[in-house]
């Protein structure tokens, strides 16, 4: 046997045996999908916040929040913008909106339906217009992540390209502008 065939195999097998375990991924979902420096998450609770983000503004004929990545950028706001008891204050937020879904639907925010999430985000809203104090860390919660959403959204490159059509200013000379005749008095 040639020994650069033989040596190129075994690259091949102990490359492959390195990468297969994150192939397989992780059951739980356990693991984090972005690292943060000061806000501590968990991949079910980054979860938790996409699916929100998606349910906030979702894919139509214009992309959704999840092919922007808008999660991501709620996240890394967060994470840099905001002090320790506002990322404490988040967190907290983040448990008891997920709580508030499990105790309504039986099943975690991730697990629901498109149509029972898009519910508990209206009845979440409801909420915000009704000024109830009970859920405040929810509520709170519930609009950074909306409010980031949203900024995200349009300062992203898709919405500053392809939804505003942008023109520098003074604008276009148009010489050619008809314009009306005043009548004599």
């Amino acid at each position: 046997m040639n020994r650069r065939i033989a040596i190129r195999n075994m690259a091949l097998i102990l490359g492959s045996a390195a990468v297969l375990p994150s192939c397989l991924g992780d059951k739980n979902n356990s693991k984090p999908i972005v690292e943060l420096k000061h806000l501590q998450l968990n991949g079910d609770e980054q979860q938790l916040v996409a699916n929100l983000a998606e349910t906030i503004l979702p894919k139509t004929d214009t992309p959704g929040a999840k092919d922007l990545n808008l999660h991501l950028f709620a996240f890394k706001m967060i994470d840099d913008c905001m002090n320790k008891q506002q990322q404490d204050d988040f967190k907290a937020g983040l448990k008891a909106f997920a709580d508030a879904a499990d105790a309504k639907y039986k099943k975690s925010f991730n697990d629901c339906t498109v149509a029972e999430r898009t519910a508990f985000v209206n009845e979440a809203e409801k909420d915000i217009k009704d000024k109830a104090k009970d859920d405040a860390k929810m509520l709170t919660f519930y609009q950074t992540v909306k409010q980031q959403t949203v900024f995200g959204y349009t300062t992203s490159q898709y919405f500053m390209t392809k939804q505003v059509v942008y023109e520098l200013v003074p604008g276009r000379y148009n010489a050619m502008y008809p314009a009306a005749k005043k009548e004599a008095v």
